[in-house]
């Protein structure tokens, strides 16, 4: 089922309303769906490469605006469900413990997922879910999308066909090293 839904979205990139069908793809993916936006930017982007910067723009805009429904389930979904059955479990201090902790490391989460292959919709709904600050999480997503979309754009606008592969396989790998060292380099100077 995965394989159809990905060749589906993989053909989107070929039609007349590729933009508005790439912007309904990162919409979804930011709350719901299973296959990224990069999906369809790459085959857009090689095709048309003086429409790069818009068809990363589209993907961002997109995505946040789909992020903030997946914080918005998070938070409707913890309100009405998760809440009571924690406090009928007797749980609810621990959660509100586990709110704390997320949202003390929220911006890097987000930030994390959002440029990473870790499932950006997990951090949207978890976002909502532990409450964190709607303004932080939208100022953490738009950074993490932009750093995303517009580098995938920017290295297929510039190299062409032959990048493709490696951002296929290797582009998240290289975004996570480079946010475990971004990371690493605060704790270091915390600690100092």
């Amino acid at each position: 089922m995965l394989r159809k839904t990905y060749d589906r979205t993989m053909a989107l990139a070929d039609h007349p309303h590729a933009l508005w069908w790439l912007a309904a793809v990162s919409f979804v993916e930011s709350s719901v769906f299973p296959i990224p936006p990069d999906v369809m930017m790459t085959p857009m982007i090689l095709a048309r490469p003086n429409r790069a910067w818009l068809i990363a723009l589209v993907a961002l805009t997109a995505s946040v605006l789909g992020g903030m429904l997946g914080y918005a389930i998070g938070a409707f979904f913890y309100d009405s469900l998760g809440q009571p059955i924690l406090e009928a479990m007797g749980k609810a201090d621990s959660m509100a413990a586990f709110n704390t902790k997320f949202n003390d490391f929220g911006f890097w989460a987000v930030l994390g997922a959002g440029i990473t292959p870790f499932p950006y919709k997990v951090i949207t709904i978890m976002s909502g879910w532990t409450g964190m600050p709607l303004g932080t999480f939208i100022a953490t997503s738009i950074l993490a999308r932009a750093l995303r979309f517009f580098m995938v754009a920017a290295l297929l606008w510039k190299f062409g066909p032959p990048i493709r592969d490696f951002i296929e396989k290797r582009l998240g790998t290289v975004f996570t090293a480079f946010l475990a060292l971004l990371f690493g380099g605060f704790l270091v100077l915390k600690v100092i």
